[in-house]
């Protein structure tokens, strides 16, 4: 007489115990990434993301600002230079900052003032080394290629900031980035 077939045991986990464990990694997981995100830092010092933020914001004003500077010395270039300038005053506002009416601009209260004295610092160090930032540009192509210069650089470095973020603010860097080099690029076509 035949025996009967063993029971067949299934060999391993069942699929619902792999589907309830991919499901709770991916809850810790995004637990995790709003905790970093958020600033879960102790001691009262702002978050990577958050001074990133502040910097971002304080750059682009420092661009709102050389902006001004070429279309009060240049009038004739506004209706080149004003759909630009909208841009990058939508951009401080994206990092959090604000532009007034006489263009200057501060970042949201979620930055800490430590973090924006160090942003401005850097803003003001990138602005003194620029060349012809502090006076007004001779003719409209040397103000063209100043401001096409000042968007590339300000580009380059969000580009290499978005090492360090993670998440919605490397987007957003990236996106602002290329929106800059785009800038660079239209401002170096209507200077020729």
């Amino acid at each position: 007489m035949p025996f009967p077939p063993p029971p067949r045991i299934p060999s391993g986990p069942r699929r619902r115990t792999l589907l309830a464990s991919a499901a709770g990694a991916v809850l810790l997981a995004g637990c995790s990434d709003a905790e970093e995100d958020s600033g879960g830092s102790t001691g009262g010092s702002p978050s990577l993301s958050e001074r990133t933020r502040a910097r971002a914001a304080l750059d682009s004003r420092g661009l709102v600002e050389r902006y001004d500077a070429v279309l009060a010395a240049r009038p004739a270039l506004a209706g080149r230079l004003a759909p630009l300038r909208a841009e990058v005053v939508r951009h401080v506002e994206a990092f959090g900052g604000r532009v007034s009416a006489g263009a200057s601009a501060s970042p949201s209260g979620s930055a800490s003032a430590s973090a924006s004295a160090s942003a401005s610092a850097s803003v003001g160090a990138s602005a003194s080394a620029s060349p012809g930032a502090s006076s007004a540009p001779g003719d409209d192509k040397s103000a063209l290629v100043s401001l096409a210069a000042a968007e590339k650089e300000l580009a380059d470095r969000r580009t290499t900031a978005l090492v360090e973020v993670d998440g919605e603010l490397a987007r957003l860097l990236a996106s602002v980035a290329a929106a800059g080099a785009v800038h660079a690029y239209l401002l170096t076509e209507a200077a020729k």
